[in-house]
C-alpha cells in the first residue's frame, strides 16, 4: 500500500496575528500594501511541520519562508459600534468595515530551499520566442497577399478599358440653355398719376357785405 506524503504546514505571523497555513489554502489577513496579483514573501514563520517532523522557531525558523499571491484587497462586513451610558443621555453609534488582503498560499519553503521560478515568466518567454519565430513567415505572407491584390487590380483595370465602346467614350454635347425673356411692368396711366400728385384746390367764396343801417335822420 502506497502511503501518501504528509501535508506540510506552517504557522506564520502577519499583522500581529498567527495563522496555520498549507499549500493551496486561501486566507484573509490584515491589509498589506501590495497590488492584486503580486507575489509576497512571508518570512515570519514560527513553526513548520511535515508529519512527525516538526521544527519550532526561537521565535522564528531561520531561512523558512512562505510564498503567497495577493488575490484581492477589500473590506469586511459592516459592524455597528454602539456606546451607551445610562441616566446621562450618552449615545454613540458608529459603523466599521475592517480592510483585509486575501492571500493564496503557493509554496512553503523550508530552510535552505530555493524559491521556484514563476510560471508566468516561463510562459511569457515561450510566447515571445514563438512570436519572433513566426514574425518572418507572417511578413512574407502579407507581402505575397499584397502582390496578388495589386495584380488583380491591374487585370480588372485592363479588362474595363478594353470593353469600353466608342459611343460611351465620346464626350456628350450639352445644348446651351435659352436666355429667359425680359418682362416689363405696365406703366400707370398719366391721368391717375397727375390726379394723385396734384389735388384740386377748394373754391373760394367772397364774404357777404352787411346792409347799411338806416336811421331816421338820414331818411
Amino acid at each position: 500500500m502506497i502511503q501518501a506524503r504528509p501535508t506540510i504546514y506552517a504557522i506564520i505571523e502577519t499583522g500581529g496575528k498567527q495563522y496555520r497555513v498549507t499549500e493551496g489554502q486561501t486566507i484573509a489577513v490584515e491589509r498589506l500594501e501590495i497590488e492584486e496579483g503580486a507575489t509576497v514573501e512571508l518570512d515570519r514563520v514560527l513553526l513548520i511541520g511535515e508529519g512527525e517532523n516538526v521544527t519550532v522557531g526561537q521565535p522564528v525558523v531561520d531561512g523558512a519562508r512562505v510564498l503567497a499571491v495577493c488575490k484581492e484587497n477589500g473590506r469586511g462586513d459592516k459592524i455597528i459600534v454602539f456606546k451607551y451610558k445610562p441616566k446621562v443621555r450618552y449615545r454613540r453609534k458608529n459603523g466599521h468595515r475592517q480592510p483585509y488582503t486575501s492571500l493564496n498560499i503557493e509554496k512553503i519553503l523550508q530552510p535552505g530551499e530555493e524559491a521556484p521560478k514563476p510560471k508566468t515568466a516561463r510562459k511569457r518567454a515561450a510566447r515571445a520566442e514563438t512570436a519572433e519565430a513566426a514574425a518572418p513567415a507572417e511578413a512574407s505572407a502579407a507581402e505575397a497577399a499584397a502582390a496578388t491584390e495589386t495584380e488583380l487590380k491591374a487585370e480588372t483595370a485592363e479588362t474595363a478599358t478594353a470593353t469600353v465602346t466608342p459611343e460611351a467614350a465620346a464626350p456628350k454635347t450639352v445644348k446651351p440653355k435659352a436666355a429667359p425673356k425680359k418682362t416689363t411692368a405696365a406703366k400707370p396711366k398719366a391721368e391717375e398719376t397727375t390726379a394723385e400728385a396734384k389735388p384740386k384746390p377748394a373754391r373760394k367764396t367772397a364774404p357777404r357785405k352787411k346792409k347799411e343801417e338806416t336811421t331816421e335822420d338820414g331818411a
